[in-house]
């Protein structure tokens, strides 16, 4: 019998398929991505994104702007990379972690965790995906971790009349700068209870 809450047989596929493999680098280009992402997260934490230029990144890395720039593309790019360690955790405890974010709780409980810990990942690192979402028109919806979350959720959402279009709705209540802009009024908590009240609302039987 096919499990639609657990990694295994249909389930894991597609959102396997919507992980980026890792890249294959030469050991200097290795050491020399580690020494810019390590100075990076470092400048990051201590002045804050906006405040922090690419030369700044070179100079504490120890290495030339061209070569942030050619791996990186921009600002925006460094973040992308800064995530992608926290967003592969995320994901792993998707697909094998133990439930309710993980397989064997049904899909109610698997979406409300699921919305929850994005939010989690979300507040953690709000500034570092607000420059990858909005760096340009539409950069949100290209990068390769949103088309993850949203199968995720549109799998779990099998049951709703158009499970992609609610999926995407729930994301959007989870958009960085939406999430930036309505923080100081609403606060976290008053946030997360509304986060899980939406993600249970896909489901009105089994809303409480």
């Amino acid at each position: 019998m096919k499990d639609s809450t657990g990694p295994q047989s249909g389930y894991a596929t597609p959102l396997e398929l919507h992980r980026a493999p890792p890249p294959r680098e030469r050991a200097d280009a290795a050491r020399n991505r580690a020494a810019v992402l390590e100075a990076a997260a470092r400048l990051f934490a201590e002045h804050g994104v906006a405040a922090v230029s690419m030369d700044q990144v070179a100079a504490a890395a120890g290495v030339g702007k061209g070569t942030i720039f050619r791996r990186f593309g921009d600002k925006s790019g460094l973040a992308n990379a800064l995530l992608d360690a926290r967003e592969h955790a995320l994901q792993e405890a998707i697909l094998h972690g133990p439930p309710p974010l993980g397989p064997g709780a049904d899909p109610p409980a698997r979406l409300a965790a699921f919305a929850g810990a994005y939010l989690d990942y979300l507040l953690e690192h709000l500034d570092l995906v607000r420059m990858s979402e909005t760096a340009a028109p539409g950069a949100r919806y290209r990068i390769g971790a949103y088309h993850f979350w949203h199968q995720h959720a549109t799998i779990l959402l099998a049951g709703a009349p158009d499970p992609r279009y609610a999926a995407h709705a729930l994301l959007a209540a989870l958009a960085a700068e939406h999430v930036t802009a309505v923080l100081p009024e609403l606060g976290e908590e008053r946030l997360r209870e509304g986060i899980t009240r939406l993600a249970r609302s896909q489901y009105p039987s089994a809303a409480s």
